[in-house]
């Protein structure tokens, strides 16, 4: 899993550095995570199930065995992450 957050201050990472590992060419600079990438594991896997799911909260809540209110106060939390990080 990619580090997003710094071990030391909590802030958010920046990328420094990408490398080709098939001809070594470096591509330096400071750079932002992609939005999706900056939320935790546990906010992407619920989006992939999101898609996957077709956006389907009652199929999710099944999948889940959890409560449909439950699955949709989820999606708020991560509605409410990805509204913060565009701010």
């Amino acid at each position: 899993m990619l580090p997003t957050i710094c071990p030391s201050c909590h802030e958010q990472l920046n990328v420094t550095c990408l490398k080709c590992d098939h001809c070594g060419t470096e591509v330096k600079g400071s750079f932002e995570l992609p939005l999706l990438a900056r939320l935790s594991d546990a906010d992407q896997q619920f989006i992939l199930r999101f898609v996957k799911s077709s956006g389907s909260l009652k199929e999710m809540a099944a999948q889940l065995k959890l409560s449909y209110p439950t699955v949709r106060n989820l999606l708020n939390d991560v509605i409410q992450k990805i509204d913060a990080y565009e701010r």
